[in-house]
C-alpha cells in the first residue's frame, strides 16, 4: 500500500516505540499526545526492561538511539528471592544463575521513565504533537479515520493506533464493551535511599519478594542510576524523579479491606506508619527499609486489572499496550508488553507499506498475536497479584514449601532461573 499513514494517539512508552519503528521503515507517522510539556510525563519510579522488551527496542529504533539506550541504562546484576518475614530465605538464585545470553537485545536493563522517554522521542520532534486531546474518530468513506481533537482540529490517516493507556477514549469508543475491575488490592511503594543505607547485601544487591505466614506480601529491588543521566532543565528537583541516585524500591500489597478506608488518599507519612503497622514482627532490616524510607515518595494506588476481550471485526483501527491489555504491576511486564505489541504492529504495517500484505489481514494478525500473550500477560500479572495479598495461612504454608523445594532441587531450580531469565 503506497503511501500508507498511521496516526498514534498518545505518546507513551508503546506508542513511541511504535512511531520509531515506523519513521524507520519510512512509513509516514504522527503521535498526538494530550500533555503540553515533555515535562508533563515525568514519572519517578525505574522501569525494568525484559528480553521481550530490549528486542522491540533494538529492532524500531534508529542505531543512534539504541546505542543511546544501551549507554543510559544500568544492567541488573543482582540476583532474586523469595524469603520469609524473617528475611530467611526460601529460594535464592544468583545473578550468574538467571544470567540471560550475551546479545544486547535478550538482556535485563534497568531505566528511568525520564531517560526511556527522552530515547524514545529524539528525532521525533516533527511527527509528536502535544496538547492535543483526542476526543473521538470517524471512518471515512474510503475506509481512512479522522480523528476529533478538542481544540477542534481534526487530523486523517489510513490506521488509527490507541495507545493512549488505561483510560483509553479510543478503546471506549471501539470496544465499549471492554471493562477494568477493581482487583481489590491496594499496593504501597516508596523508595529509600542506597548510598548510606545500613541495610544487609541481601536488600541492596538482590532483588526479594517477602512472603510472610500471614497476609499480605513485599517486594524489594535495587535501582542503580542512569549511567548517563538525561534530565530536562526545569524538571523539579526531588528524590521521586531522580534518576542519579540509586535506591531499594519496596512495595506492600494486601487486599484493601484489610487496610483502613481511604489508603489512597493518606499522606506519605501516614502510609509509611501503616506499613511498619502491618509489618510488626517482621525482620528489623525490614522495617528499617520502610522507616528510612522519603515520605515524599511513598504513595498508594488500587490495582486495577483489563478483563479479557473477545476478537473484534478488524478495521482501520486498533490498540496497543495498556489501552487494551492494562495489567497490575505484579509481574514487572506491562511496559514489556507494550512494546512487544509495538514491534509487532510495527512489522505488519511495514509489510503493508511494502505493498507485501493488504492492510486488514495485517491487523487482523497483529489484533489475534496481541490479544493471546497480552491477555496472558494480564492473567499472570493478576494471578500474582491476588496472591501477595492472600490471607490464606494454609496456602501461604503450601508455597513456602514449594519454594524450599524448588531451591534444594536442581532441575526445578534451573526451570526457575530460566523462567526469571526470559
Amino acid at each position: 500500500m503506497e503511501n500508507l499513514s498511521v496516526m498514534i494517539i498518545g505518546g507513551g512508552i508503546g506508542g513511541l516505540c511504535l512511531a520509531q519503528g515506523l519513521r524507520r521503515a519510512g512509513v509516514a507517522v504522527t503521535v498526538h499526545e494530550r500533555t503540553r510539556e515533555r515535562t508533563d510525563w515525568l514519572q519517578g519510579y525505574r522501569i525494568h526492561i525484559n528480553p521481550h522488551g530490549a528486542h522491540a527496542l533494538r529492532a524500531c529504533l534508529p542505531v543512534a538511539n539504541w546505542q543511546a539506550f544501551l549507554d543510559t541504562v544500568s544492567v541488573d546484576g543482582g540476583g532474586f528471592a523469595f524469603t520469609t518475614e524473617q528475611l530467611t530465605d526460601l529460594v535464592r538464585l544468583t545473578a550468574d544463575e538467571i544470567a540471560s545470553t550475551g546479545r544486547s537485545d535478550e538482556r535485563h536493563y534497568g531505566v528511568s521513565r525520564i531517560s526511556l522517554r527522552e530515547v524514545l522521542l529524539t528525532g521525533l520532534d516533527d511527527a509528536v504533537h502535544l496538547g492535543r486531546e483526542f476526543t473521538r474518530y470517524e471512518t471515512t468513506a474510503d475506509g481512512r479515520v479522522t480523528a476529533h481533537f478538542a481544540d477542534g482540529g481534526t487530523a486523517t490517516a489510513d490506521v488509527l493506533v490507541g495507545a493512549d493507556g488505561a483510560n483509553s477514549r479510543v478503546r471506549r469508543q471501539l470496544l465499549p464493551q471492554a471493562r477494568r475491575i477493581d482487583t481489590g488490592i491496594v499496593a504501597i511503594a516508596g523508595k529509600h535511599r542506597l548510598d548510606g543505607a545500613g541495610l544487609p547485601r541481601v536488600l541492596t544487591h538482590d532483588a526479594n519478594l517477602v512472603i510472610p505466614k500471614g497476609r499480605g506480601s513485599l517486594f524489594t529491588a535495587v535501582w542503580h542510576p542512569d549511567r548517563r543521566a538525561v534530565r530536562s532543565e526545569d524538571a523539579p528537583e526531588q528524590f521521586l524523579l531522580d534518576n542519579s541516585v540509586p535506591f531499594v524500591l519496596w512495595g506492600y500489597a494486601d487486599a484493601a479491606s484489610a487496610l483502613p478506608g481511604g489508603v489512597e488518599t493518606l499522606s506519605g507519612t501516614e502510609l509509611r506508619r501503616l506499613v511498619l503497622d502491618r509489618t510488626a514482627g517482621w525482620a528489623p532490616a525490614l522495617r528499617d527499609l520502610v522507616a528510612g524510607s522519603d515520605p515524599g515518595t511513598v504513595n498508594a494506588i488500587r490495582l486495577r486489572s483489563a478483563t479479557p476481550v473477545d476478537p473484534w471485526r478488524t478495521g482501520p483501527v486498533t490498540l496497543l499496550g495498556d489501552a487494551i491489555h492494562n495489567m497490575t504491576p505484579m509481574a514487572g511486564i506491562g511496559a514489556n508488553t507494550a512494546l512487544r505489541d509495538a514491534e509487532l504492529l510495527c512489522r505488519r504495517l511495514t509489510e503493508v507499506a511494502e505493498g507485501r500484505r493488504t492492510l486488514l489481514p495485517a491487523l487482523h494478525d497483529y489484533e489475534r498475536q496481541m490479544l493471546d500473550y497480552g491477555f496472558a500477560a494480564v492473567k499472570q500479572s493478576l494471578r500474582n497479584a491476588r496472591q501477595a495479598a492472600s490471607g490464606n495461612r494454609l496456602g501461604r504454608a503450601a508455597a513456602r514449601t514449594t519454594l524450599r523445594t524448588v531451591g534444594a532441587v536442581p532441575p526445578l531450580r534451573r526451570r526457575m532461573a530460566a523462567q526469571l531469565g526470559r
